[in-house]
């Protein structure tokens, strides 16, 4: 069928190809479960635990029936200032707070950058009502889950500076039967903490890695949880989690949004981790344990530096989808242009150069074979109106004409389909840094991670691809496509004027050596049609 299509349609399905993926490419290809385990297909839809059977086969573990997990009878709203217990300060970095259930019950990120686009500084412990907290425990024993949401934690200190140095809290409460809970916690000025939760008579319960932050909302990026097994991410999507999933030999555990993350790593090897649905099909995630259990904690930035810093594995928790595997090395080479020039924007235009170098041949490639095209639309349309009813022949001539002349009736639309995983890898990792938060390129441009203020970047993009396309060989047929053609410089503007810069300015930097590129192709042929 593709054969039959002239170059033109051929281009144009390329380009409708592209614009689709563009629009729907997290809609359509989600990364769904990676290492994909048996999951319970029925939940009660009135409550958040289930008592129903389940067999996990990950890691040899055999779970008769679901983990029984208590339910929080605290809401939010319910809670006041008077129930903060401890405040937390990292210097000019952040604030946290620790309420009388021994959770943590805010954290604040106070830099200038991680404000969003009202002016609000990231809040990143989720404020819904009813979800579970960081830290946060729950307890199989009914009676007992409802006594630990009535009876308040002590706690050694209420106050706490941390600067250079880590600090040291300890939380405990006392519940009926003799049972005292401790919580042994070290702060880290990087966001991070040890904890250690023992129990003075052993209880089943679970620990809480807290609902994903909501400081970051965004349409096109996966948000939810994250369980990391043998070098294997699991994704469990928010809206998506149905019943109850269970792990051991975990590398780490996070819940997560676009650009920050509460993540639980350092986990015993004989630990057990839930991942629970609730209601509205949220994945909530647990640490499970009887008497002691010892882990680490991170809840802050998906930043590279100090998640490499704290643990190699958990880069891995900074996630891009399906398209992981050309974004990931993509973003190592972007940040290593930044150590270079020390910043993301022209980090940025340096990567494009790159990429656009090491896709010169097969651009080059198919600008040529537009360019023969168009040299042989003449004959091609003499082939046409002789053999217009003979389409056997017809296809057997113009093959005939392509393989004489060297001409690749695909060789147009190649490259651009070639490029889209490139572009998409580019589009996940700018779209997820949250390093470009707050960086700015050159005048008007002060978030690379926002929109364009003023609509410039956009309007050059739109600009400079409707030069390309000026610049670039056609040989339409058909009127009405012809038309639809010229309008995607100004769709493709209309889609990016909401798009962070940083993107919008790595497309338009790719326009520019396109056009060049094509300058340069138009201009040899030039010379070599003058010296027929």
């Amino acid at each position: 069928m593709l054969e039959k299509m002239s170059s033109q349609q051929r281009l144009l399905l390329a380009t409708a190809i592209s614009i689709l993926f563009f629009i729907g490419y997290t809609a359509i290809f989600p990364p769904k479960n990676i290492s994909q385990i048996e999951q319970n297909s029925s939940l009660n839809s009135q409550s958040q635990n289930s008592n129903l059977n389940s067999t996990v086969n990950q890691n040899n573990i055999t779970v008769n029936s679901a983990p029984k997990i208590g339910t929080s009878t605290v809401t939010t709203s319910s809670l006041n200032l008077t129930d903060t217990i401890v405040t937390i300060s990292y210097g000019s970095e952040a604030t946290m707070t620790i309420d009388k259930f021994g959770r943590i019950s805010s954290k604040t990120l106070l830099a200038q950058k991680y404000k969003n686009d009202s002016g609000i500084q990231a809040q990143l412990v989720s404020t819904s009502a009813g979800t579970p907290k960081p830290l946060e425990i729950r307890f199989e024993d009914t009676k007992l889950n409802s006594e630990a949401f009535s009876v308040s934690y002590i706690s050694n200190r209420t106050e706490i500076n941390i600067s250079k140095t880590p600090e040291e809290l300890i939380l405990t409460q006392n519940l009926s039967d003799e049972i005292v809970v401790t919580k042994k916690i070290v702060l880290y000025p990087t966001g991070n903490y040890d904890i250690t939760v023992s129990l003075s008579k052993p209880k089943k319960f679970f620990i809480s890695n807290g609902m994903r932050p909501e400081a970051s909302e965004y349409g096109f990026v996966v948000q939810g949880g994250m369980v990391r097994v043998a070098g294997e991410n699991t994704i469990f999507e928010d809206n998506d989690v149905i019943g109850s999933s269970v792990f051991r030999n975990l590398t780490f555990a996070s819940s997560f949004d676009r650009y920050y993350a509460s993540i639980f790593y350092k986990i015993n090897s004989t630990t057990t981790l839930v991942v629970d649905g609730d209601i509205n099909k949220n994945p909530n995630i647990y640490l499970e344990g009887l008497d002691n259990l010892t882990f680490s904690g991170y809840l802050g930035p998906k930043d590279h530096k100090i998640l490499k810093a704290l643990d190699e594995e958990l880069v891995s928790a900074i996630e891009y989808g399906l398209i992981t595997m050309i974004a990931k090395p993509i973003f190592f080479v972007l940040n290593w242009f930044h150590s270079i020039f020390g910043n993301w924007g022209w980090a940025i235009v340096a990567l494009t150069i790159l990429i656009r170098f090491i896709l010169y041949p097969l651009t080059h490639k198919g600008m040529v074979s537009m360019q023969k095209l168009k040299e042989l639309a003449p004959e091609l349309k003499e082939i046409q109106r002789k053999h217009k009813d003979n389409p056997q022949q017809l296809q057997v001539k113009m093959m005939e004409l392509y393989s004489k002349n060297g001409a690749n009736p695909m060789g147009g639309c190649l490259p651009i389909l070639l490029q889209i995983p490139i572009f998409f890898a580019i589009y996940r990792v700018l779209l997820n840094a949250v390093e470009l938060q707050g960086e700015g390129w050159i005048f008007w441009i002060e978030d690379l991670a926002k929109m364009d203020p003023y609509f410039i970047l956009p309007i050059l993009m739109g600009g400079t691809m409707f030069w390309q396309q000026h610049i670039t060989p056609t040989n339409f047929t058909d009127p009405m496509q012809e038309k639809i053609f010229k309008f995607l410089p100004l769709i493709f503007t209309f889609f990016f004027i909401t798009f962070p810069a940083g993107l919008t300015l790595y497309w338009f930097v790719n326009n520019l050596f396109s056009i060049s590129q094509q300058y340069f192709v138009n201009k040899h042929f030039s010379k070599i049609k003058s010296k027929k």
